[in-house]
């Protein structure tokens, strides 16, 4: 960030040198290089206020008018301060034009046989036109920079939102899997306490990944589908046989930056409303790569109590899931929930692209 603003500040410099330089061309070498005609010493004289003003009045538009009137919604004080400065300016060179008797002495360096009328008057329009296009220059720059800064501020801000964001939503989704997770191993601990120690392993495994593995914002695909089957082999220590649970992950899998816990909401849910303790049920966990394109296809027994849709927001996992997927892969994933399939399950299907 910091080589970004020096290199953007270096070429801001640049620019301005660049701009004065090609002023500073047209105004004493342009004239002399393309004519014969030797020019009187105090014209190049006057060239040189005229060229200081120039730079005088771009810089006090730029750093005092601009900021302090026209940003300000000052636009008739701006705008009376600018035909000042043009009043001012034209007030100072017409002093120099005639003090110096600059008309004159043009004058005969053009018509050296004394034909022709002087124009005393003749260095107005170009001075007017050189004057109100430097004033011009410096207000857009003006404007644009601070256009630049305000949307660089927008940016930050958005950004600092989305990471705050980010930081409650995978905060919520957290302590929503604990809570549920907890409540299962103390069922466990009724019934079996060597089981119940194997499901505090695999929660401690879980919980480093959660704590150590997920910090960066990113953690590696294969990672996260480990943290996935580990999750599912803790709930089926608890499953009847009545439960029929299918796992399908990539083979040989392509490993990819992704978002931590953002395919467990989707297997939390199935577990949590595709299990039945008297009817048989099912539920199909299918993870697959093509190319950049993750694959998810999660299916679990639809039961008379409905399960919670991304939808109408009752699971707290999933509608957080949704909306750190909107924050996280903008138009880079599609997500589709169908509820009555004709194998009457509850299906999930999402497909995200990974850089």
């Amino acid at each position: 960030m910091a080589a970004t603003l020096f290199s953007r500040r270096y070429v801001s410099i640049l620019s301005h040198w660049l701009g004065w330089g090609l002023l500073g061309y047209l105004l004493f070498f342009y004239q002399s290089i393309n004519s014969d005609i030797r020019f009187p010493d105090l014209f190049w004289v006057r060239q040189g206020i005229f060229f200081g003003l120039m730079v005088g009045i771009f810089y006090y538009n730029s750093l005092v008018l601009v900021p302090k009137l026209l940003l300000n919604n000052y636009t008739g004080r701006y705008l009376l301060a600018l035909l000042g400065i043009i009043g001012i300016v034209l007030l100072l060179i017409g002093g120099l034009e005639f003090g110096f008797n600059l008309p004159v002495q043009m004058h005969r360096a053009f018509h050296p046989d004394g034909g022709g009328r002087v124009k005393y008057y003749g260095w107005i329009q170009p001075t007017t036109f050189t004057i109100l296009l430097v004033l011009g220059i410096s207000t857009s720059l003006s404007l644009l920079q601070k256009w630049q800064t305000d949307a660089n501020l927008r940016l930050a801000l958005e950004q600092a939102k989305t990471t705050s964001e980010l930081s409650f939503l995978k905060a919520q989704i957290n302590p929503h899997f604990f809570f549920n997770t907890l409540n299962n191993i103390y069922a466990l601990t009724l019934l079996d306490v060597e089981t119940a120690r194997e499901a505090l392993h695999r929660l401690s495994r879980m919980m480093r990944y959660v704590l150590y593995e997920t910090q960066s914002g990113t953690t590696l695909l294969s990672k996260e589908i480990s943290f996935v089957n580990d999750y599912i082999q803790l709930m089926q220590l608890r499953l009847t046989d009545k439960v029929t649970v299918t796992v399908d992950t990539p083979s040989p899998l392509h490993d990819q930056p992704i978002a931590p816990m953002i395919l467990l909401p989707f297997v939390e849910n199935a577990f949590k409303h595709g299990v039945s303790a008297l009817e048989p049920s099912r539920i199909g966990i299918h993870i697959q790569q093509r190319q950049n394109q993750l694959l998810v296809d999660v299916r679990n027994t639809l039961f008379l109590t409905k399960a919670p849709s991304l939808e109408t927001g009752n699971g707290i996992g999933l509608a957080n899931t949704r909306r750190r997927l909107d924050l996280l892969y903008p138009d880079q994933y599609s997500l589709e929930i169908n509820e009555h399939t004709p194998a009457d399950e509850y299906q999930v299907q999402l497909t995200l692209t990974l850089s």
